[in-house]
């Protein structure tokens, strides 16, 4: 019986619990605070088990940073191909980002912290992240080109809009406990992308003449 495939299957289930301990860990205390010991502890392995797989912390991290924001970019142009107008594109490209960071809450901490704390990105704050910058440049431009959004730079949609997920996820718990709510609950969740879609649109809409 060859028993590698086995070990491969093994290996690689042991790799995915250490990015996804990992990824709870730097969301919860940040790159700077958070110990390869912690995420050991956390997936039940020892320390030495993780450097097997990633050499170091900043390895570790930026394995888990790129799986994020990887997988952001697949759900965005999934939700991005099915539309031909360029509100709805984007519209739905929004949606993506906050399906996403709703159903995975850790990675929203993470890319919040991200923008505070540039340390583990050094010099290059956007390796990860560009991804996602050139999706909505892609969109916002097509828009432009066709006339249907006003001239503007995309990365004022991302910053007035877009990074509002970011807030409505991370802040849910942040804002006194009886203003608390459940980002994932339906109601709540609808009631948010409503007015998500009115800001889009808001952003976007050409000038009407004077």
């Amino acid at each position: 019986m060859d028993i590698k495939p086995i070990r491969h299957a093994r290996g690689e289930a042991t790799r995915q619990a250490i990015l996804e301990a990992a990824e709870t860990v730097f969301a919860d205390v940040g790159f700077t605070t958070a110990r390869l010991e912690d995420v050991a502890a956390a997936v039940g392995i020892r320390r030495p088990s993780i450097v097997y797989y990633f050499s170091n912390k900043q390895e570790l991290y930026d394995a888990v940073e790129e799986d994020i924001f990887a997988s952001m970019h697949r759900v965005a142009l999934g939700g991005i191909a099915q539309h031909a107008k360029p509100i709805d594109r984007l519209l739905a490209l929004f949606d993506e980002w906050l399906d996403f960071l709703v159903a995975r809450p850790s990675a929203a901490r993470i890319i919040q912290r991200l923008v505070a704390d540039v340390t583990p990105r050094a010099g290059n704050p956007t390796q990860f992240s560009n991804v996602l910058l050139r999706d909505v440049e892609t969109v916002v431009n097509e828009g432009i080109a066709t006339g249907d959004f006003r001239p503007l730079p995309p990365m004022h949609v991302v910053n007035a809009v877009g990074s509002s997920s970011l807030f409505y996820v991370c802040n849910s718990k942040q804002l006194g406990s009886n203003r608390s709510y459940d980002a994932a609950d339906p109601a709540e969740l609808e009631s948010f992308r409503e007015l998500l879609h009115l800001l889009t649109r808001a952003a976007v809409a050409p000038e009407r003449p004077g």
